[in-house]
């Protein structure tokens, strides 16, 4: 067998040719794509309008990890986008995850999986939902080693699936946080509770991790989200300190058109504390 004939510059005759070395490098650019992290070019989930306004590229994508911390109610905000738009979603690990709230903020029942207790083996879980799920929400129920998190990130971006989680996730794309909660409507310790202003940021590696936050409205009736116009002279607000680790998810019972007494209070955020200090 004779060696092959080098061509005039040097070249091997028999190296393939152009268009072939093209597709073996597109090939691998590919390969390479998929093991980095999710990058903005990717396809985007439907996401509520007042979180898009926080977002970079206005919409949560498909294969990140994103982190709400904190919030139960900023949770089901992020899973009702696509819940409308007709994706299934999934819950894991949330026992407090109240159905009547996520219906008021239009999660759609008849697609939602709830597993509130999965157990010690709360990853396999979660994997087996984001297998056939595409936006998933996980309540991690132990630390989590960064080698796990990096093959259960590579499993969320060759299937297409957002994962949620409300806690902590080693190297998680964006994380979600509410920087303050305040209600309008208690005076002197009466009155109704008419409405919730929050201020959401948004952090994490890449175009995220600039980092930004918006403020949001929440009416204590329809628990539809909307951005707050910041030109708008700001509404009188009073603070309410967060109590424990995270904000259950209770809907308010309806009774006058005008909203909740104050001695419902802890019928919409599911704290005693607060219906305290209100009366």
């Amino acid at each position: 067998m004779t060696a092959p004939r080098p061509a005039p510059d040097g070249a091997i005759a028999s190296e393939p040719a152009p268009a072939a070395r093209l597709e073996r490098v597109e090939e691998l650019q590919a390969r390479i794509r998929g093991m980095q992290a999710t990058r903005l070019d990717t396809r985007a989930v439907p996401t509520h309008p007042a979180l898009a306004s926080v977002l970079p590229g206005g919409a949560l994508r498909e294969g990140a990890v994103v982190q709400v911390e904190g919030s139960i109610t900023l949770l089901m905000a992020a899973l009702a986008g696509p819940s409308r738009s007709g994706r299934w979603v999934a819950v894991s690990g949330i026992p407090e995850f109240g159905v009547e709230a996520a219906a008021r903020f239009g999660i759609d029942l008849e697609r939602l999986v709830l597993v509130p207790d999965p157990g010690g083996q709360w990853l396999t879980v979660a994997a087996a939902l984001a297998d056939v799920i595409p936006v998933v929400a996980v309540r991690p129920a132990g630390r989590l080693a960064p080698a796990e998190a990096s093959r259960f990130a590579a499993r969320l971006r060759q299937r297409g699936a957002l994962l949620l989680v409300d806690g902590d996730w080693p190297g998680s794309d964006a994380r979600l946080e509410l920087e303050r909660s305040d209600w309008t409507g208690l005076e002197r310790g009466h009155g109704h509770l008419a409405e919730r202003e929050v201020v959401v940021r948004v952090t994490g590696r890449g175009e995220v991790g600039r980092g930004s936050r918006r403020r949001l409205r929440l009416p204590a009736g329809d628990l539809g989200f909307a951005a707050i116009d910041e030109a708008a002279a700001p509404s009188a607000i009073r603070a309410v300190e967060p109590v424990g680790d995270h904000e259950a998810a209770i809907a308010p019972e309806r009774g006058e058109a005008d909203g909740p007494t104050a001695a419902s209070a802890p019928d919409v955020v599911h704290r005693p504390e607060f219906a305290a200090r209100a009366s």
